[in-house]
């Protein structure tokens, strides 16, 4: 199978549980939306993007978006 198919039917299997998960309220639920809105943003520019194959630069964008992911999750849930 071809890399890019596979990536689009993971990129489908998260867009799925992510319309699941979003009918559950609670902290955990969305705790796990953020996770899967960053598993998403990563199988896009690992693979669509094709930045899984320039050294460094995936983690360039992964590590700050999940650290602003985690700040953004940190303020609702201060909030809630």
């Amino acid at each position: 199978m071809d890399i890019l198919v596979r990536n689009w039917l993971w990129l489908l299997a998260l867009i799925v549980a992510t319309v699941v998960v979003a009918g559950v309220s609670g902290m955990a639920a969305t705790a796990l939306l953020v996770v899967l809105a960053w598993l998403k943003a990563r199988l896009i520019l690992g693979g669509f993007l094709h930045l899984d194959r320039a050294p460094g630069w995936l983690g360039a964008f992964t590590v700050p978006l999940a650290i602003w992911l985690a700040v953004l999750w940190g303020l609702y849930a201060a909030g809630g």
